[in-house]
């Protein structure tokens, strides 16, 4: 179990990251999750952090929506399961509100929120790979539906997509935490190595692993 100190003084190296991160379910499986992010200025974040904290739930609200679809990214980056999401999401937020008061300086919000939703997110891989040893075989848990309807009738860029999304799926967490910030929210490389705690280099050369990495899965499985 992950020992929580104040997330924006400490940051969970990404080598830290258990390597087969969560194991992911039987099928293919896609992230319906949202991956849009919205920014508002320091002084926005100040005031809002300072309604929510006063319990203002208009503030609070509001805090959700602008963070809510990247924070939702960043746990899928870490999990690799987007049948986790929506659980480890919930948890995120509970977190958040117990420990708003311990976030020092508004303006490092967005980086605060994303150490509470890796360590979610670890937590979560960690419970579950407990769950599957008590029952002595992943087999026995129950599989996670496809979400294709009728997988017949997907056209070539479903396939595509769908094909894609498996093999970041794949990605070992220190490369698919990077790719998906980058990939699927537009975050810069400086954005990627401050909640990483990364130099922009090590970022990049992260970033070339995984489409290296993302090639070879897709090589003869997509024309």
């Amino acid at each position: 179990m992950v020992r929580y100190q104040n997330p924006e003084t400490k940051m969970m190296p990404v080598a830290e990251i258990p390597p087969e991160s969560c194991q992911p379910p039987t099928g293919p499986l896609v992230y319906s999750g949202g991956m849009s992010s919205v920014s508002i200025d320091a002084e926005a974040v100040r005031q809002l952090v300072a309604e929510a904290r006063r319990g203002h739930p208009e503030a609070a609200d509001r805090l959700v929506r602008e963070h809510e679809s990247w924070v939702r990214s960043a746990i899928y980056a870490v999990t690799g399961r987007a049948d986790l999401v929506d659980d480890i999401a919930q948890q995120v937020w509970a977190r958040v509100w117990e420990r708003l008061d311990t976030l020092e300086n508004p303006r490092r919000l967005k980086a605060w929120l994303y150490a509470v939703a890796r360590n979610a997110a670890i937590d979560a891989c960690q419970a579950r790979r407990r769950q599957q040893a008590s029952v002595g075989s992943k087999g026995e848990l129950p599989p996670v539906a496809d979400a294709a309807v009728d997988p017949s009738a997907a056209t070539a860029g479903e396939e595509l997509r769908r094909a894609l999304l498996r093999a970041v799926q794949a990605l070992p967490a220190i490369y698919r935490e990077p790719f998906v910030l980058r990939h699927l929210e537009d975050w810069s490389y400086a954005q990627i190595g401050e909640v990483l705690g990364l130099s922009p280099d090590t970022v990049e050369t992260r970033l070339v692993r995984a489409r290296r990495l993302l090639r070879e899965m897709l090589q003869g499985k997509v024309e």
